[in-house]
């Protein structure tokens, strides 16, 4: 266990849930943060010529490069990077979120201040994400529109807990009406996330599955990239059809049997 004076104010300022430990010549410190898919945040002390700095050692920029097959951000993702490292007073130097303890300065604010800033960092992903799920809804769009299928875009159905939840894709058929998630991903390690949130707003609209106008539930798995686990699709399966992209005639089926 590494003890410092500034790790020593941290954690005391902070509380037990944060722990110092001594790794390559850096202290570190574990924080109950976690990123998007629940890896935890740590963060990083170093003293040099009498200053401390705390920097996440770019292990953010190389969690949202894991989320994404391209290894270059987009210039709406550098951007929003950009005003992270603004509104918390953080400078981004090869990959890695610091600030420098300064004489006048808090350790404890400083530190909040590289964590906050990796947490909104990490929020990158969502736009990823986003991305993603655009470009196969996009496909999935054309598709629909060449084999005749009348649907609606996004359209905003509110659940039993009053959440406002907006599937894909409200697609209509001369027999039957059903709801679309596309789930989509490039990542094996957000694809449980995606998963999930699917699993949750299947379950608070459950009403819309009763009724003389019942709507079917469709879960589309993009599997045209090998990121799905077999428990992704059972943890859907006793909630919703399932159908995958690379046989978009099963799909079809689906929604016009």
């Amino acid at each position: 266990m590494r003890s410092t004076p500034v790790c020593d104010e941290i954690v005391g300022g902070l509380g037990a849930l944060f722990s110092c430990a001594e790794i390559n010549g850096y202290t570190r410190v574990r924080t109950p943060f976690l990123y998007p898919d629940g890896d935890v945040i740590d963060l990083f002390l170093k003293d040099q010529d009498g200053v401390t700095t705390i920097s996440d050692l770019g292990e953010t920029s190389r969690w949202l490069r894991m989320q994404s097959l391209s290894l270059k951000r987009s210039p709406k993702q550098s951007k929003l990077l950009e005003d992270v490292c603004l509104n918390h007073g953080l400078e981004f130097y090869r990959g890695m979120l610091l600030a420098r303890v300064k004489p006048s300065d808090t350790p404890s604010a400083v530190f909040m201040r590289v964590a906050q800033g990796a947490l909104r960092a990490s929020d990158l992903w969502f736009t990823m994400r986003t991305r993603a799920v655009e470009s196969a809804s996009e496909e999935v769009e054309l598709y629909l529109a060449e084999k005749g299928i009348k649907f609606e875009r996004a359209q905003k159905h509110i659940g039993r807990s009053g959440r406002v939840w907006q599937p894909d894709f409200h697609t209509r058929s001369p027999d039957h009406s059903a709801l679309v998630y596309v789930l989509s991903t490039g990542s094996k390690a957000a694809a449980r996330r995606v998963t999930e949130h699917v699993v949750t707003a299947w379950h608070d609209m459950s009403s819309l599955k009763v009724g003389p106008e019942a709507l079917r539930f469709v879960s589309l798995f993009d599997d045209t990239m090998d990121v799905w686990s077999s428990e992704e699709f059972r943890l859907l399966e006793d909630i919703s059809e399932i159908a995958r992209w690379s046989q978009p005639d099963e799909f079809l089926a689906v929604l016009s049997a």
